[in-house]
């Protein structure tokens, strides 16, 4: 979803927002028909409930996302990246703790 939401931002800056629009949901698209039968899986077989399963999915988001922002849209890595990812480690660590 990373690229789906940002990668038009340096891709398709010129374009019309209605032609990165549909180029981000075909991207999305994609995504979606890998992130449904995962987390049917997770929950159906690992037995995840769906807030694990939303925890999960915030920090493959957050792992991807800084890499991105960083290499690919050139943003400056900023201690604020840090800072949420010890926020996601907690929220991971109350999500899991009882499981």
């Amino acid at each position: 979803m990373t690229m789906a939401w940002y990668g038009h931002l340096k891709n398709l800056s010129a374009a019309p927002w209605y032609l990165a629009a549909v180029v981000s949901w075909g991207i999305a698209l994609a995504e979606y028909l890998l992130q449904v039968p995962a987390n049917r899986i997770g929950f159906q077989q690992a037995g995840l409930s769906v807030g694990q399963l939303k925890i999960v999915q915030e920090v493959i988001t957050l792992g991807v996302f800084v890499p991105f922002a960083v290499l690919f849209l050139k943003e400056p890595l900023k201690l604020d990246y840090l800072w949420a990812a010890l926020c996601i480690l907690g929220a991971v660590y109350f999500i899991f703790r009882n499981a």
